[in-house]
Parts: C-alpha cells; structure tokens; sequence
C-alpha cells in the first residue's frame, strides 16, 4: 500500500536523492513478512538500493552537488520518490549505466566485495562457489571473481539457470534438485571459497569440497539456522567459517565498502567490461509482480522497479 509521507530532509552528512529506480532483494520480501525489521532510525518502508539524481545536500557533504546522477545503498525508503542516504554510502552513476541499472548494484556489490573478497578473501587463481547461481548476488559474485581471475562455480534450481548461468560466466553449475553438487565440486578438485546462503544441512556439504585452507562465508539461511559440523575436520583442513549480514552495519564501515567497491568494480561498470544482470523491470506500482517472481524463483538477476506514480491511499 502507498501512503504519502512528505519529502524527507537529509541531515548534516546526508544526501536527498530523486529516486528513478530501485533495486528488489530478498530483503524486502523478509520484511514484508514481519521477519526482518528495519535498523533503529531506519524509514520503515521496503527498499534497500537504489538510482536517481541528486536534489539537496547537506552541510557536511563534499563529493556530491544537486544534479549529480548517483547510486547509493540505503537502510530502507528506497520504494520511494525520495530517499535520504547517507554519503558514505553513495557512489556516481556511471554514464555507461541506465537508472536501472545503477539500481542494480549496490546491494549485490556491496554484500560481495566484504563476504566475498574481504571475508572470504578470494584471490587470482582461486575456485568461488556460489548457492543461488543466477540470483543477483550469485550473477554478481561471478562477475567480478571473473573479472579478478578467479573461477566461478555454484548451484542452480532449474535446466534454464544451469544454461544461463554458463552464458553469465559461471565454470560450471549443478542443479541441486537432480544431481550431487558437494559429489560433483569434490570430484572436480574442490574450491576454496564457498558463498553459502541456504545454512541448514548445506553446511557440512560445504566444507567436504572446501580445498585445505578454505574458507565458508554465510550470509542467508534459507535452509535453516543451524548445522551440525566436525570440527576435527575444520581443524585438520584449516578450514575458516565466517558469515556477515550488510544492513546494519555502521556509516563508517559501509562508507570503506563504498571507498573498495568504487575502486574495484565502478571502472569496470563504467568501462562496460560489467553489467548488473536484470530479469525483471517493472514500475513501482507493479512491485507485487517483482516481488512474487523472486518468491516464486522466476528471475535470473535482479528485479528493478522504476518510478511511476503510483496510486496513493
């Protein structure tokens, strides 16, 4: 339901965005269900990510002006016509980019480059595993792996996300409803980062194919919360478990994320060696549609809306 708030103020270190576009998460529909409230001072309305131009500024902020065509991470209020971000967490748009696409990328971006590359300290040469292969944090973790030299593998549900998942730079993926992914990854010589988002009994399948040394990251658990593990085995193996959720994490700490992911992954967007894999665009007034296909496991990608009016109560 639509309601009419008012245009927010941005505070002191605060950026007040035009909002074109935002990105869907699963994040949204979890919140939406009751099960994952808001951070404290968070906008209570749905939408973590999104695109648009800049409209105000406050006094404190020095790398953004009125007009700038920007993208920024936010802790809700992004399903909007404006939204408040703070600076540290947005970043330009680059031109190479739509608004749509700009909405793409910083939850994907963001979750990535710390689970992936920090906590998981993937490096050139090594073998990434990925759950949810053509989801927008698997479409992007391939991406960018790829792009740093390293190999990509993962999971997928369905015949059409294994194939699209090999034309979106993925080694190889199995489909977890029919064949023996931990069997298969084990078999092929194993990985040495897992992205795992399932939890649950995924867990000790995980680290049967982590190589010595490797390193498992959660960051969902769909699946479930808790796993039954050996330690024996991670201590012999070396094995580091590690896991992070992004939301509600400090402005200091998203504002070095911001610093990495404009170093890392923007000159690739703005080159076009990178483009955010999009599903599903649809207009706010439609976000029930995007939201029931990411329910439902529809999209390969992301799902966007873009701003429209929509009808107010």
């Amino acid at each position: 339901m639509w309601r009419s708030q008012g245009t927010p103020e941005p505070g002191q270190d605060q950026v007040l965005i035009r909002v074109a576009a935002a990105g869907v998460n699963r994040p949204d529909l979890l919140q939406r269900a009751g099960l994952y409230p808001p951070p404290e001072g968070a906008p209570q309305s749905l939408g973590l990510e999104i695109a648009g131009q800049v409209e105000k500024v406050g006094s404190g902020v020095t790398r953004f002006e009125p007009g700038d065509r920007v993208m920024a991470l936010v802790p809700g209020g992004g399903y909007a016509s404006h939204a408040v971000a703070d600076e540290g967490s947005v970043m330009m748009l680059p031109d190479a980019l739509s608004d749509a696409e700009g909405a793409a990328v910083p939850e994907t971006a963001f979750t990535v480059m710390t689970n992936v590359f920090e906590d998981g300290g993937l490096k050139k040469g090594e073998r990434l595993f990925v759950h949810g292969a053509t989801s927008g944090i698997g479409t992007m973790a391939a991406a960018l792996a790829n792009a740093m030299g390293a190999e990509c593998y993962g999971t997928a549900g369905t015949a059409e996300k294994v194939d699209a998942a090999g034309r979106l730079g993925f080694a190889k993926v199995w489909n977890y409803r029919e064949e023996d992914w931990s069997a298969g990854m084990s078999e092929a010589g194993g990985c040495d980062v897992v992205l795992d988002m399932v939890g649950g009994d995924y867990v000790p399948r995980n680290l049967a194919m982590l190589r010595p040394m490797g390193r498992h990251v959660s960051i969902a658990f769909q699946g479930g919360m808790e796993a039954t593990v050996s330690i024996v085995d991670i201590m012999r193996r070396r094995l580091t478990l590690t896991g992070s959720t992004l939301r509600a994490r400090s402005v200091e700490e998203k504002s070095r994320l911001r610093s990495r992911v404009e170093s890392d992954v923007l000159p690739l967007l703005a080159s076009g060696k990178l483009k955010p894999a999009i599903s599903l665009t649809v207009p706010f007034s439609q976000a029930e549609e995007a939201h029931s296909s990411m329910q439902e496991g529809d999209l390969i990608g992301k799902a966007v809306l873009t701003y429209d009016e929509p009808p107010l109560s």
